[in-house]
């Protein structure tokens, strides 16, 4: 009996190592893929999947009714993660019983028939960015009209990264001149 019960614990411990893994990996990628330049070909060249949210919640903000860019961010919250899933399942298998029940739609992915097992997370990525670009970045004729996504709000978070590492630099420079001279009694 002590045997069946430090094996169960063992097994539980894999498990919950496993569930954790995952989720860590997970994070992981998402951050990685993240902070890489978009795949979706309308974005600004160079823009980030992170960079392209924080402009739309920028263009949020100042949506009229303001409760219509909340409420298309709240959508993407609560539907993209859902839609994302099944849009990338139809993908890799087009004939399944949830492709015949699934309306056609651009952003399920094309050509990814029967993809292996490693290749699901990119093209999951790939349908987030696209379904992400679709409920917030492309002009819409109708309802929620947010503004168009800013190269420039691009340029200024790099010229902002630019001038934060530059003062870094020259203060970790003038920190060391300090240090030096008051080591031969210059304050």
């Amino acid at each position: 009996m002590k045997v069946i019960g430090v094996f169960l614990k063992l097994i539980g411990s894999v498990v919950k190592t496993a569930i954790l893994l995952a989720i860590c990996v997970s994070i992981l990628f998402v951050v990685y893929k993240g902070n890489q330049p978009m795949q979706v070909s309308q974005a600004p060249k160079g823009m980030t999947y992170f960079e392209f949210m924080a402009d739309r919640i920028d263009a949020a903000k100042t949506v009229q009714p303001s409760r219509c860019g909340w409420g298309m961010m709240a959508s993407l919250a609560v539907l993209g993660p859902i839609y994302s899933v099944v849009y990338t399942d139809v993908g890799i298998h087009p004939d399944g019983a949830l492709a015949r029940g699934t309306a056609n739609d651009p952003d399920i992915p094309k050509d990814v028939a029967g993809a292996k097992w490693y290749d699901i997370p990119e093209i999951w990525w790939n349908t987030v960015e696209r379904l992400s670009w679709t409920m917030l970045g492309k002009p819409a004729a109708h309802g929620c009209k947010f503004r168009q996504v800013l190269q420039q709000s691009l340029d200024e978070y790099n010229n902002f990264v630019i001038i934060i590492r530059e003062k870094h630099v020259e203060h970790c420079i003038l920190q060391r001149s300090s240090r030096k001279m008051s080591t031969i009694g210059i304050h």
